[in-house]
């Protein structure tokens, strides 16, 4: 329970940020800081059971079970390693942005950032793919909206972020799914415990590419390497919390947890070791290059990160224990690093080292703790940068392949580790070295200063205790390392190799700082014809233009030109699959009756009528008619709820068609005699094709096993006896939750269509040819009946709504059919109302589908409380009448219930009533304000809603 304890702990805390925001402002984040640094004691306190014991925390239950997926925590070595590090580090740098940031409020940075490290978390804990999957995305989301708040100048690099992490999502999500169907299970652990998917030597390449392509997207490797320096554009808590301690970790946390399969596997091996490589190479010298300290700092980020890669990628248990203290060490010195640059940015104004001289004198503190910090990443003893470096070097050497490998590899690091030094010095003597500039600024105060110098001693304490960390590196190598390690890390080791190119490298570095004048004679130089950045923006133009040609074959204004080619790969597909000579089970001739005739050549002339007609409005009401009489048909099959729902469907479609109506001409332009056959065609095909498929689907007079089960499992298994509600409710939740999502998002596209559009503005719309003085404008006078009726008749539609939607699970009803029912009750509303002020309904449509798909996924939580997700609880609940059974079905319902109807008055709020005009939607009609019928230039009374007495 403690790993569900931890988790909840986090995301309680992200929903409490705007509370917090909004009582302590920037403040807020002492309480997060202190909820971050609890959590780091509890999970310290597990070291003991988990580092020295061996031991591991798990935690497991149903999520999806009918596909095998759980939500399964696991917490072993490399677990409670980068769980360490999200939280240790997240309480420092959370407690620096109460300092960082001016006076005000930041709920939206403290909620992003603790979403983060929640999403962070569960991340390195997951022992489901799935699971693991979900996590590694909603750190990429985090990422994207953290980036964004810093203002207009940050939305490309969100984007450009978004778009490469996003990528190697998609590489990601493949190789899970790849995982999955291969061994039949979803947990992680026994995935990677049973390698006989390994013995099949093409699949393992594929999904080890596939890997490494989510790795070296989220760890900024080459040629990925561009968006970390370009995600810089972020705040400096943010560049300091995500871009250097935690989320480019996430791609090194895969690696190393992928090592336990792919270790000794020679696609893996080569591929991480030479783009660690190139990384580690071009990241150092990049950073060289730089003058603005951030983009210094970033660009050895990405170096760094190259040589993890890289050591991960020899694969041998000493390789692993070097990448775990590495990581720890690079989590301290370079948070560290960006903080203090993030300092010298409030208290210098300007992170530009040209402008920068001889703070030493006007920042001492601040100045020593850079100096550490970067003592500890040019990995000069004591630190434990030094420690690290000299266990890389050591690793490195093992590298698999011919004998010149390891030596070859340990000469690129070594020049790497020089370029390293060089930057490093740089930094220090570039800005605190030489004379003070005028004005000098201040030292930062005592808590601005607190969290980087408390990673700054970190890493000298766990340099000079550096056999400290022998049982967490013994541990992960166990849990990463196909094979077991014995970690002996110390200062001192003798005169070995690994000093020997420590020296080199220290001995090159200050060689390459002197001759290259603090970096200056390289920053004019250029490596690469183009830019990261540049090559990221061609291709994305490129595939946007792409995109735009493709839709182009089929984009049209025209609904009929629109379907065409759906409807014709929908028909072809049909023709395939009824001759494909499929087993569609024994067919009996069918049982008409005369009724059955009647009610179909009804429907036929209503169609024919309205293919024919040229009337807009008269193709209306016999599209109508052919609605009414299919709904009639299915009460009269005994489909009652079936028809309930078409009745409702058709009234509603009716009132927001007519809506749509006034803003198109009368009557139907002429179409030419080849669109007419083309149209004719297409429309006649797909009728075949649904009534064929209909036919083989549902032809046999036999019930299916489904529908057997369903009819006689029903009441048991869900304690309702409505089939076709527990169906949406229970048995199909996932499949409706969907569902209503997507209706939802097509509410909400609704507003955001007509609101950019100019639809909306009134401008289009047809007036009734009419004398001034004629009583139909009065729309108060001639709506006096309709509104009476509606008075008494409005509440009764919500109560029957409100019925509908309780009895839904024993008869006829449900939440869709509730909503329909309480949406045609505000359009009487809107269709009676003699004004706009009377007919705009006030409730928020937005609010009202956020609120259902909301309350629909919370009461899918509550069914992990007996397993899984929208699994329905149930209670009998005494009431005066009898017992009320109450099941979290009915809470499920409630959520489609509010959805439908926030759909429905985003239909009448934005198509029946003028709204405000927006900057560049121009006005169809000059002498017209804001409220509906009111003319400044005729002086004409006001009319009613666009529906209501004044048609």
């Amino acid at each position: 329970m403690l790993l569900v304890v931890l988790v909840v702990a986090l995301a309680l805390t992200t929903l409490s940020t705007p509370l917090l925001n909004r009582l302590l402002g920037r403040a807020a984040g002492w309480p997060i800081a202190a909820v971050f640094a609890a959590l780091t004691v509890v999970v310290a306190v597990q070291g003991r059971h988990v580092l020295v014991e061996g031991g591991t925390l798990e935690f497991s239950r149903p999520w999806m079970p009918a596909i095998g997926v759980n939500l399964e925590l696991r917490m072993d070595g490399l677990g409670w390693l980068f769980c360490m590090l999200v939280l240790a580090v997240g309480a420092l740098i959370i407690a620096y942005s109460t300092r960082y940031f001016p006076p005000g409020r930041r709920g939206g940075f403290y909620f992003l950032m603790t979403a983060f490290a929640t999403a962070m978390t569960g991340l390195v804990l997951a022992d489901d793919l799935v699971l693991l999957f979900v996590f590694w995305e909603l750190t990429t989301i985090c990422s994207f909206y953290l980036i964004g708040l810093s203002g207009p100048s940050a939305n490309r690099p969100a984007v450009r972020t978004f778009l490469v992490t996003a990528l190697g999502g998609l590489a990601l999500l493949t190789a899970v799914v790849l995982l999955i169907v291969r061994t039949g299970t979803s947990s992680l652990s026994a995935v990677l415990a049973d390698t006989s998917w390994m013995q099949d030597t093409g699949f393992a390449t594929v999904v080890a590419l596939l890997v490494m392509l989510a790795v070296f997207t989220k760890s900024a490797q080459f040629p990925f390497h561009y968006w970390l320096p370009d995600a810089m554009a972020a705040s400096t808590p943010v560049s300091a919390y995500l871009h250097a301690a935690t989320m480019v970790k996430a791609g090194v946390y895969v690696a190393m947890r992928f090592s336990a399969a792919f270790g000794e596997f020679g696609v893996w091996n080569l591929g991480l070791i030479s783009v660690g490589l190139v990384t580690a190479l071009i990241g150092a010298v990049f950073a060289l290059q730089r003058h603005d300290l951030k983009e210094l700092a970033a660009y050895s980020t990405v170096s760094q990160l190259g040589f993890l890669i890289m050591v991960i990628g020899i694969g041998t248990p000493a390789a692993l224990i070097a990448a775990a203290v590495h990581t720890v060490a690079h989590a301290l010195f370079k948070s560290a690093l960006f903080m203090t640059v993030g300092i010298i940015d409030r208290q210098a104004g300007t992170r530009d080292i040209r402008r920068l001289s001889g703070l030493r004198a006007a920042m001492p503190v601040t100045a020593t703790v850079a100096g550490l910090a970067a003592l500890s990443m040019a990995g000069i003893p004591p630190f434990l940068g030094f420690v690290s470096k000299e266990s890389l070097f050591d690793a490195l050497l093992e590298a698999p392949g011919p004998a010149w490998a390891g030596p070859a590899v340990g000469v690129g690091a070594v020049i790497a580790a020089a370029f390293t030094f060089a930057y490093a010095f740089r930094f220090v003597v570039g800005v605190f070295g030489g004379p003070p500039n005028e004005p000098s600024p201040r030292e930062a105060g005592v808590w601005f200063l607190a969290a980087p110098a408390v990673a700054v001693v970190g890493g000298l304490l766990l340099g000079l205790g550096a056999p400290w960390l022998n049982p967490l590196a013994d541990r992960v190598a166990v849990d990463a390392a196909p094979g077991s390690g014995y970690a002996d890390l110390s200062l001192w080791h003798g005169f070995n190799a690994a000093l020997w190119m420590s020296a080199a490298a220290i001995g090159l570095g200050a060689l390459l700082t002197w001759r290259s004048a603090s970096g200056e004679a390289l920053a004019g130089r250029r490596f690469f014809p183009a830019s990261g950045t540049a090559v990221f923006e061609l291709l994305y133009r490129g595939v946007i233009a792409l995109g735009v040609r493709v839709g182009d074959l089929t984009r049209s204004d025209s609904p009929a030109r629109h379907l065409a080619v759906p409807i014709v790969l929908i028909g072809g597909l049909t023709a395939v699959v009824a001759a494909a000579n499929l087993d569609f089970g024994s067919f009996t001739a069918p049982t008409s009756r005369t009724l059955d005739w009647f009610l179909v050549v009804l429907v036929v002339a209503a169609v024919l009528s309205a293919t024919i007609t040229r009337s807009r409005l008269a193709g209306l009401v016999l599209v109508g008619v052919a609605g009414f009489t299919v709904a009639l048909w299915f009460l009269f099959l005994g489909a009652f709820d079936v028809a309930l729902t078409q009745v409702l469907v058709e009234i509603l479609t009716v009132v927001v068609a007519v809506l749509v109506l006034r803003r198109l001409p009368r009557r139907f332009h002429r179409a030419t005699r080849r669109r007419t056959v083309l149209t004719a065609g297409i429309a006649i095909g797909a009728g075949l094709s649904a009534g064929l498929a209909a036919y083989l689907m549902t032809g046999r007079r036999e019930l299916s096993q489904a529908a057997e089960y369903f009819l006689s499992q029903v009441e048991d298994d869900t304690g309702g006896t409505n089939v076709v509600n527990t169906i949406l409710v229970d048995y199909r939740a996932m499949d409706t939750m969907g569902e209503l999502t997507v209706l939802g998002v097509a509410g909400l596209v609704i507003i955001s269509v007509l609101n950019s559009s100019g639809l909306i503005s009134g401008g289009g719309e047809r007036q009734a040819k009419v004398p001034p003085s004629s009583a139909v404008w009065n729309a108060d006078d001639n709506t006096v009946i309709v509104r009476t009726v509606a008075r008494w008749l409005m509440p009764l539609l919500v109560l029957w709504s409100l019925y509908l939607l309780l009895r839904g699970h024993h008869e006829p009803g449900g939440g869709f059919i509730a909503g329909l029912v309480g949406g045609a009750g505000f359009a009487l509303v809107y269709l009676t109302a003699a004004s706009e002020s009377a007919a705009r309904i006030r409730l928020s449509s937005p609010g009202l589908i956020a609120g259902g798909i909301v309350v629909a996924a919370g009461s899918g939580l509550l069914g992990y409380f007996d397993g899984s997700f929208l699994r329905p609880l149930h209670a009998d609940i005494g009431m005066p009448w009898g017992d009320f059974h109450f099941t979290t079905a009915l809470v499920f319902d409630v959520g489609v219930y509010l959805a439908v109807i926030g759909v429905l008055l985003t239909a009448l709020n934005h198509l029946g009533l003028r709204q405000p005009q927006t900057a560049g939607v121009r006005s169809g009609s000059r002498g017209r304000t804001g409220s509906r019928g009111r003319r400044a230039a005729t002086g004409r009374p006001s009319n009613g809603p666009a529906t209501g007495g004044s048609r």
